[in-house]
C-alpha cells in the first residue's frame, strides 16, 4: 500500500469561503459525534478511528461549523501546529443536501480563513485524488 501525505501551500490559493461557516466555540458533543456517525456510515466506511470526546475541546483544535438553512450540517477539525502549519484533522457531514458539495467547498474555506489569518500549510493527511485539483496542492516528499 502506498501511502502519501499532502499539504496545500497558502500562500497559492485564491479561495475565498463560499459557505455559510462558523467557528463552534461551545461544542456539542454529541451532535458532532452524530455527525460524525452518519458521515461513516453514508461513506460506507469498513472501519474508522473514533473522535475522542476530548478531541473536541483540546487546546490548539478549531472546529469550524457549516450550516445549511441554519442548521449545523458538517464540521471540521482543525488542529494547529503552531502559528503557520496546521493539519485538517477531521471532517463530516450529514450529507442530507449533497448538492453542496461540502467536501470541496469546506476545504477552499478553510484554505480562505488561514491564509487569511496568516497560516502558510494546510497539512491534509492523506493525498486522494478528489484533493488535488485544490489550488496549492503538493505532495510531500521524503526529509
Amino acid at each position: 500500500m502506498t501511502y502519501q501525505f499532502a499539504r496545500i501551500n497558502l500562500e497559492k490559493t485564491t479561495y475565498q469561503p463560499r459557505v455559510d461557516w462558523f467557528y463552534i466555540t461551545e461544542p456539542n458533543i454529541a451532535e458532532l459525534q452524530d455527525i460524525y456517525r452518519t458521515y461513516c456510515i453514508y461513506k460506507h466506511f469498513g472501519s474508522v478511528m473514533p473522535l475522542f470526546d476530548s478531541q473536541f475541546t483540546e487546546s490548539g483544535v478549531d472546529l469550524i461549523g457549516y450550516r445549511d438553512a441554519g442548521e449545523l450540517v458538517a464540521f471540521s477539525m482543525m488542529k494547529r501546529y503552531d502559528n503557520k502549519n496546521l493539519l485538517a484533522a477531521q471532517f463530516a457531514w450529514n450529507y442530507r443536501t449533497p448538492r453542496l458539495r461540502l467536501g470541496i467547498s469546506s476545504l477552499q474555506t478553510e484554505c480562505a480563513i488561514y491564509r487569511d489569518r496568516g497560516f502558510e500549510y494546510l497539512y491534509l493527511d492523506q493525498a486522494h485524488l478528489y484533493k488535488q485539483d485544490l489550488e496549492g496542492f503538493e505532495i510531500l516528499g521524503p526529509l
